[in-house]
This record gives C-alpha cells, structure tokens and sequence, in this order.
C-alpha cells in the first residue's frame, strides 16, 4: 500500500493496517491482572485486507477483531478477521473489488453497490456476539476463538439495516436498534427479546434520509435523533455531495415509548448540530434526559472540505433535557474539553449514572486519543487518566467488578499505541483512581492499528 499510503493518513502510523492473524500464549504482563478478572475484550476496527480503490477513508476497512482473554491473571491475544461476503470475495480475487464512500457509488459492481464491512463495533446479547456495520446485518461471531460464523439475521426476520450501536436494556434483556436508508421508510426501529426473537421492526416517519450513527434509551423510552448529516441522489445527480450537513435545517430529537411506533412519537426542535455518539438517557420526572458528544457540524465523509467554522467536528460533551409535559427542550455543554467515544457502567444503561468515560480528544493529523476523561454528573467534576506522551488510545470499555456495589467499581480498557517504542499495549485503568498508573499493562505482540469501539464478555 506504499503508493497509496504516502498521500492517506489513513494508510499510514498506527492507522495503517496489519495483514497477520496470530494467535498467541501467555503474554507479558507489567503490573497485576486482577484475578477476578475472567473473560475477553474484544475491539473492532477497519482493517483493508487489499490495497485500496481511489480515495480511502478510514470508515472503510474490513472488520477485524482483536482479543485479549484474561484469567487468574493471565493474558493471551487473538486477532481475527471479519470474514463477510465481500471479504472473502475480494480475498479469491486477490484484490479490491468496491470503492469506499469518498468515491461515486459503483452502481456497476455485479456484486453489489457496497460491502458490508462489519468494521465498527460489537454487542454481546443472548449469549452471542455479533460484530456490527450500520448499512446491513450484523454478523455472529464464535467466542473466543472470534471466527465468523456468518451474517446474522434473526431467522430472515430482519427487514432493515442494523444499527452499530443497539442498546441492551441491563434489567429486561431486552436489545432495541434501529436502521436508517436511502428510500422510504428512512428509518425502522427494532426490538430483540432478551431470548434472542426479533419482536416487532416498525417504520418510523422523517422528511428525508439521515446519517443516523447512534441513539439512546431510557426504561421506558427510545431516542431518535434526525440531525441534518442528509443524504440526497438528487444533489449526487447535480454533481454535489451525497452526502452533506445541511447547518440550516434544525436538529430534532424524537422520543417514543419502548414498545411504541410511529403515531406515538414526540419530536423535539433544536438547533443545527450533528451527534456521532451519545453516552446515556434517563427519565427524570417529567423530563427525558440525553448526555451525548455534541458537534456545530460534520463533514467527516466529505473529501477536500474546507472548515468554515473553527469548532466544526469538535465534539464537546452535552446534556439536554426533553420535557414530555410541557414540550420544552434545554441544552448545555458540559466540558469545554473535547471527547468521543463515550461510555457507562452498562448495568445501568438506561437509568440514571453519576459517572461517564470518554476519551479526551487531541487533533493533529487525524483525531487520537490521549486519555480517558471520567465524568462525576452529580459534582460537577472530572478527573483524567493521560495515556502519556506520545501514548495514543481508543474507546475505554467500562468492566465492572464482580459483585461490585458501587457504581464505578471496576476497570477501564482500551488499546493503546505507544509511537515511542512502537508497540502496542491494553491498559487495565482503576475507574475508582483515575489518575493513578494502570493497574495492568498487557504488551501485545503485535501493532494493534487504532479502530472503534469494543465490549467485555465476562467468562
């Protein structure tokens, strides 16, 4: 990839991808592995297994997993590939067969316009796996040896694309998604018993398409969010971007109850902004209450943009509070610190945390985290874990302690790329003393490329 490589930041450092599946023993270990700690993290990313068509953007690489297993204080590592449809027909073609989503659709392609690269992110329910890609189903991935077993489609009852991001209700079993597309119905919304039973998938009205990244849940309700991130063939067919964010269109949060549809949604006006993530909802009296990453703007998927504002595709964390009874929307910021990728004790998503994670967001080339922030909601506070110099991280999955009664007893893991000594490393973060060194430091043997969001399956 060197050809390409020398103009893509994407194809290059830590973002540059590996091409070894290695499957390893015992690894070294700086520090001490709690021993109760039994179980595996897992991270997603994209991962190019061929040299890249035209303009490569870091949203297109294939899945691939990486996994490190720790028991009685041990630690072993895996790394394994998504293998999707389009995977393995570009592996016996011996080169890429689609373009990525800087380039035109190849409306051409005998294979279809897109591959579903399974690259983003995972959700563990009813005791499976599954890695996730937000423009079509996810795939079922055998634990914990991460072999693709195939695409999942909930016995061909899934009629949408598949969310990234579902959410898993910590006291029903319950999983909601959603997906969103180019034609009518633009967005459809979905419900999983916790045995696993696709329940109910119904449309839900907006007056056009929608990059739709994210949502969140409360215990009774679900949350949509119709920012102005618009997709549009018209504008294509006119030699404009597919896609682009329309900063004059307001933003609108639409609240529905769990089990609702459409005729029972309430829409909430805001202004112009665009949310990649959100880190949690909670009811509240009268009021639903969302925390997410907010941003002015976005043109993330757009090639040789030029910002306009300074702050666009900064996201700062926000809050925002929907009042069912009165129809009156509040906003505010709550961290003049940049941060992404946020996360919660996930036993009580849905309900009202004092605590929240992100990472903390330094710009150079590209986005990379340098440490991970804990919020304290009731404070007013937060404290920071610094990766170090030269020290860049990801996501920071929240793992609670077995048996743990307080809310922020347990770890904070995430992969982090040392440039200094070129090597890789999982941090295990004490989430109850943030700002002292990692309790653990598990030396991977391999460069792990920077990527997007992971889980914990408790063993």
């Amino acid at each position: 990839m060197t050809t390409l490589a020398a103009a893509n930041p994407y194809l290059q450092g830590n973002f540059a991808p590996i091409n070894t599946e290695i499957t390893t023993d015992t690894l070294e270990v700086i520090g001490e592995l709690p021993p109760e700690l039994s179980g595996m993290f897992v991270r997603n990313g994209p991962n190019p297994q061929r040299n890249p068509i035209g303009q490569y953007h870091w949203f297109d690489g294939d899945g691939m997993l990486h996994g490190v297993q720790l028991n009685h204080g041990k630690a072993t590592y895996k790394n394994r590939y998504v293998r999707t449809k389009g995977w393995n027909i570009e592996h016996e073609a011996g080169k890429a067969i689609w373009t990525g989503m800087l380039e035109p659709p190849q409306l051409d392609n005998p294979h279809g316009i897109s591959k579903n690269t399974a690259n983003t992110a995972l959700v563990w329910h009813n005791k499976q796996l599954l890695a996730l890609w937000e423009g079509g189903a996810p795939h079922h991935i055998s634990i914990p040896d991460l072999e693709t077993i195939g695409e999942y489609t909930y016995n061909d009852k899934l009629v949408s694309a598949f969310t990234a991001h579902p959410k898993v209700d910590p006291v029903t079993g319950e999983m909601m998604f959603f997906g969103y597309g180019f034609r009518p119905p633009y967005l459809q919304y979905g419900i999983v018993s916790a045995q696993g039973e696709l329940l109910s998938t119904v449309p839900i009205e907006i007056p056009m398409a929608v990059m739709m990244h994210d949502f969140a849940i409360t215990e009774n309700y679900s949350i949509f969010m119709d920012l102005p991130l618009t997709f549009s063939v018209e504008r294509m067919q006119r030699g404009e971007p597919m896609l682009m964010f329309e900063k004059d269109r307001p933003s609108r949060f639409g609240i529905i109850p769990r089990h609702g549809d459409n005729s029972n949604i309430r829409w909430f006006e805001c202004p112009s902004c665009y949310v990649f993530h959100t880190l949690n909802a909670y009811e509240a009296g009268d009021e639903v209450v969302l925390i997410a990453c907010r941003m002015n703007s976005t043109n993330v998927l757009i090639s040789n943009h030029t910002y306009s504002d300074p702050l666009e595709g900064i996201p700062f964390l926000h809050r925002w509070r929907f009042n069912l009874s009165t129809g009156r929307v509040t906003e505010e910021q709550l961290d003049d610190v940049p941060g992404e990728f946020p996360r919660v004790n996930e036993n009580l998503l849905g309900r009202k945390t004092q605590y929240g994670y992100a990472g903390k967001i330094v710009y150079s080339q590209n986005p990379l985290f340098e440490g991970v922030i804990k919020y304290d909601f009731e404070k007013g506070t937060s404290q920071t874990h610094e990766f170090g110099k030269n020290r860049h991280g990801g996501e920071s999955v929240f793992v609670p302690s077995p048996n743990a009664t307080a809310e922020d007893a347990g770890w904070l893991m995430t992969f982090v790329y040392d440039e200094n000594s070129q090597r890789s490393e999982l941090l295990v973060i004490n989430a109850e003393d943030m700002t002292s060194e990692p309790i653990a430091r598990v030396i991977i043997p391999q460069r792990v490329p920077y990527g997007f969001h992971g889980t914990w399956i408790s063993y």
